[in-house]
């Protein structure tokens, strides 16, 4: 009787062995995808790290406390948390706060996952949200606006009846479509103007 128990334990813990490899596998391909789709709008690399950092402490954290009784409440707990962050040097901009989200909430999904979702329904969760995040970047990305402040010494363009030639020069200068501008603020004892301009993300990169 004993050995029958040894070998239901054994086989049990073998079966959790191989869910947590094959989740583990699951958040690990999924982190790598968020991470590239993140690559190609930021070259800040110190946060390829964090993020891979922060997925698996979130994984394993997560599955290895998956029998506690405040599953829900823990995994809504992680995202205050986190939510929350301000590392000691910058606080974290908006775009790598919501991508450190997704990390977390990837991570999340494969822990916590019910077993009669199954690997091909977890799959399928993890495909839909990574290729969400992918479309989504793809579409916003060819409208998104930036916009970049100047100190202009020509200060006889700023004249209304000049717009034109202030467009010509300002583009000639920064190499940069410009869509808009707007002047900030004239001095005219320095004989200066600041000037905010606007351009689009993708239009800006192929003149440069």
């Amino acid at each position: 009787m004993e050995l029958l128990n040894i070998m239901g334990s054994f086989s049990e813990q073998m079966t959790e062995f191989w869910s947590l490899l094959i989740r583990f596998g699951f958040n690990a391909v999924a982190a790598t995808f968020v991470v590239i789709l993140y690559s190609r709008i930021s070259k800040r690399k110190e946060f390829y790290f964090s993020y891979f950092a922060i997925s698996i402490a979130v994984f394993l954290l997560v599955f290895l406390l998956e029998s506690v009784t405040l599953e829900l409440g823990f995994a809504l707990g992680l995202f205050a948390i986190f939510g929350i962050i301000r590392y000691r040097t910058d606080a974290i901009p908006p775009k790598e706060m919501t991508y450190l989200f997704v990390i977390i909430a990837v991570s999340v999904i494969n822990a916590l996952s019910e077993d009669h979702v199954g690997y091909f329904g977890l799959a399928l969760v993890n495909i839909l949200l990574i290729g969400t995040l992918g479309a989504l970047e793809k579409v916003l990305l060819m409208r998104q606006e930036d916009s970049l402040q100047v100190i202009y010494e020509n200060i006889e363009n700023i004249h209304k009846d000049k717009e034109v030639e202030l467009l010509k020069d300002l583009e000639n200068r920064t190499g940069i479509k410009i869509k808009r501008y707007q002047i900030d603020k004239i001095d005219f004892l320095r004989d200066v103007a600041r000037i905010t301009i606007f351009f689009d993300v993708n239009s800006s990169k192929k003149k440069i």
